[in-house]
């Protein structure tokens, strides 16, 4: 018998049915939670750094976390949407290898759970305004968060599944399977999880391959066939993503938030921070804080 262990859980941040105009039209948006959409009149516009998307009546669209993206309606659009935090054991996000926006055309039974997840979760909109750089504050994570202690244990365990069965509309082999397709060995997947996990901590390739029993130069290559990265590029950006997250959610100084990731000090954890994201931690804490783009 086969037994599998489910690793990630979700978290529901807000969920609403909203009528959109010309007014939604955001640019350079990167949160650290799941933006889930199904389109139910209208059309919009949303794109990645490789592709555009149009948002169409009778589609699903998800935006994985700390995925760049602008998000445009040019006239007017009526969309279903629900936004939520995943979490998982060892720290690897299902999307870990598509970080990218997807879609698939809808079924009966994924409208019916967005409005049974409506229903069992009322005032869970934005209520505030639709621009990211307004309801992306820390205030309103623990706001939303105190929401979710008060559910009940029935609509806690409902919302976890239909947000399981909505992601899972996703999950095909192409976006599962690592890049190169082959399998990866054991000692690079227990890698990714100890660099996940230990952000904090020295996370040289000399140790990593160290607790591979692996030479350095053979370790970096085989980490870089199966996941297509360096290993030094693949912790900067796994330390970053986490640099982001912690902007956006907590009260936290640079220099603290370079200690929790792991830089050394602050001066080198700003210039990691802008050759990955392209702008200073500064600028990007300004943009998150911006009522207007």
């Amino acid at each position: 018998m086969i037994k599998r262990a489910l690793k990630h859980t979700f978290t529901l941040l807000n969920v609403d049915h909203v009528k959109l105009d010309s007014r939604w039209n955001y640019k350079n948006v990167i949160s650290p939670y799941f933006r889930l959409y199904y389109i139910d009149g209208g059309e919009g516009e949303i794109w990645d750094v490789s592709a555009k998307i149009k948002l169409e009546p009778g589609f699903l669209y998800i935006i994985p976390s700390f995925t760049l993206c602008n998000l445009v309606c040019p006239h007017h659009l009526s969309q279903y949407f629900v936004q939520f935090f995943e979490e998982s054991s060892d720290g690897i996000s299902l999307f870990e290898n598509n970080r990218s926006i997807l879609k698939v055309k809808a079924t009966e039974i994924d409208i019916l759970n967005f409005a049974r997840l409506l229903e069992i979760n009322p005032g869970r909109g934005i209520n505030r305004s639709d621009n990211p750089r307004v309801y992306e504050k820390n205030i309103f994570y623990k706001e939303y968060q105190e929401l979710n202690n008060r559910q009940s244990m029935s609509t806690f365990a409902e919302t976890h599944g239909i947000l399981l069965q909505l992601v899972s509309r996703f999950l095909t082999q192409e976006i599962l399977t690592h890049k190169d397709g082959g399998h990866v060995p054991v000692k690079i997947l227990n890698a990714i999880s100890y660099i996940q996990l230990n952000l904090n901590r020295d996370l040289s390739v000399t140790s990593l391959a160290k607790r591979a029993n692996l030479h350095t130069d053979y370790f970096s290559r085989l980490f870089h066939q199966h996941t297509g990265e360096r290993p030094v590029r693949y912790i900067h950006e796994k330390r970053i993503e986490r640099a982001q997250y912690l902007i956006v959610t907590t009260q936290m100084t640079f220099a603290d938030i370079a200690t929790q990731t792991g830089f050394e000090n602050v001066f080198y954890f700003s210039k990691i921070f802008k050759k990955i994201t392209g702008m200073s931690p500064g600028n990007y804490k300004k943009q998150m804080d911006m009522i207007g783009f």
